[in-house]
């Protein structure tokens, strides 16, 4: 089986994540494709295979180079985003035509275009999987799974290629955030890893978002509007009142870069209560901490005008990992290394985001992010060349293959 046939038989497996569920994993669907993976990796050569209660799969790639080496690690994660279902996934390939528009489907008139999305220039005449646009893809991040067990599949293969030893894991529920809350790093075992779970060929990235989420909630004082004058305080209003007080220029939508910015994913409001859901980040952490100060002098403010009617909490989510990658550079450098002897030019950027990487760098596990190959991730948009898929596997050989030498 190459990794394509692999890739498209592991997104037949519905792994959608629910934030809603307080199990672990969140979905059964993940346990099933975890025990799915164990089998596979059992039939390749794989050795010390673990699959635990929680759907925390681990295994092991016996060192063929003699002496006392690094222990490498690679992860990826089974779950796919909330934001979009992933069940009956129908998959597609496609040669991509320079400037032609890809339909994804005729009958409710979705189309890939590169209008749109201008970065399908890149992948002229190259094959690309999609989806009938009902769907998402699943390449996030079941394409890196596929690129670390193909990568598995050739070096057991390849015994002439000398190594220490390899451990692989794939976690649940990344996408809700939970991926490294029950990941046993101590039997990992690990000097360092990757997550293999990054977008476009090439992308190399050891920052990322500080993440908080500030939850703001609004007591108001329903009475009837005919005789309110004086009375009423509407919950709603004080909510709007409050987004609206939010930076402009700190919207997702207006920021890129190492810029942060305030999102307001929900708001649940009446006049009698109402809820506010703000997520938080900042990649410097004095101006993380300077956005959770201006959430609280906002509800002392509406605290100050409306008698103490507005409450926050806030929760820290994760930090960004070059506060401890800033001390392991090398193994950042065998990874750029490693791109360039699998012929693909590193592209290094910060992570708009977060990865189960970086809640492990903090953990004791310095692990950098690289590319799955994937782009458009959580939407019916999502596409992945088959080439950047195969450059993924071909960089985690390569950086096997130099690692054994690193202590």
């Amino acid at each position: 089986m190459n990794i394509t046939e692999r890739f498209l038989k592991y997104i037949t497996f519905d792994t959608q994540s629910d934030e809603a569920s307080a199990s672990c994993p969140s979905t059964s669907g993940q346990r099933v494709f975890a025990a799915a993976l164990a089998k596979e990796l059992e039939e390749i050569g794989l050795t010390d295979i673990s699959l635990d209660e929680n759907a925390y799969l681990m295994a092991t790639l016996p060192a063929t180079a003699e002496g006392d080496s690094a222990v490498t690690g690679f992860i990826a994660h089974l779950d796919t985003s909330p934001d979009m279902s992933g069940r009956n996934v129908n998959a597609r390939i496609v040669k991509y035509e320079a400037g032609g528009d890809i339909v994804l489907s005729a009958e409710n008139g979705i189309t890939l275009s590169p209008d749109l999305f201008p970065e399908l220039a890149a992948y002229e005449g190259q094959d690309i999987i999609v989806t009938d646009g009902t769907t998402l893809l699943g390449a996030d991040d079941k394409a890196g799974i596929a690129a670390i067990i193909s990568a598995m599949q050739y070096l057991v293969q390849h015994p002439e290629i000398k190594h220490g030893k390899i451990r692989i894991a794939f976690t649940p529920d990344e996408e809700i955030g939970r991926g490294a809350d029950r990941f046993d790093v101590e039997r990992f075992g690990c000097d360092w890893a990757y997550t293999i779970d990054g977008g476009a060929i090439g992308e190399l990235e050891y920052e990322n978002f500080n993440a908080a989420v500030a939850k703001v909630s609004f007591n108001g004082r329903n009475i009837h509007p005919g005789m309110a004058k004086g009375k009423m305080i509407n919950a709603a209003l004080l909510a709007s009142e409050f987004v609206l007080q939010l930076p402009k220029e700190m919207r997702p939508e207006n920021t890129e870069n190492y810029e942060g910015f305030f999102h307001v994913t929900d708001l649940r409001a009446d006049v009698e209560l109402a809820v506010l859901t703000i997520l938080i980040r900042d990649h410097d952490r004095a101006l993380f901490e300077a956005k959770k100060d201006l959430l609280l002098s906002l509800v002392a403010g509406i605290n100050s005008i409306y008698n103490e009617c507005a409450q926050i909490q806030i929760i820290d989510q994760y930090y960004n990992m070059y506060e401890v990658l800033a001390s392991h550079r090398h193994i950042i450098d065998l990874a750029a290394e490693a791109m360039r002897a699998a012929g693909v030019k590193p592209l290094i950027k910060p992570i708009r985001g977060g990865t189960d990487g970086a809640r492990l760098s903090f953990m004791g596990l310095p692990c950098p992010n690289i590319f799955a190959g994937g782009h458009n991730f959580h939407g019916r948009y999502e596409f992945l060349p088959v080439l950047s898929m195969e450059k993924s596997m071909n960089t985690i050989i390569k950086i096997v293959e130099l690692s054994h030498i690193i202590k």
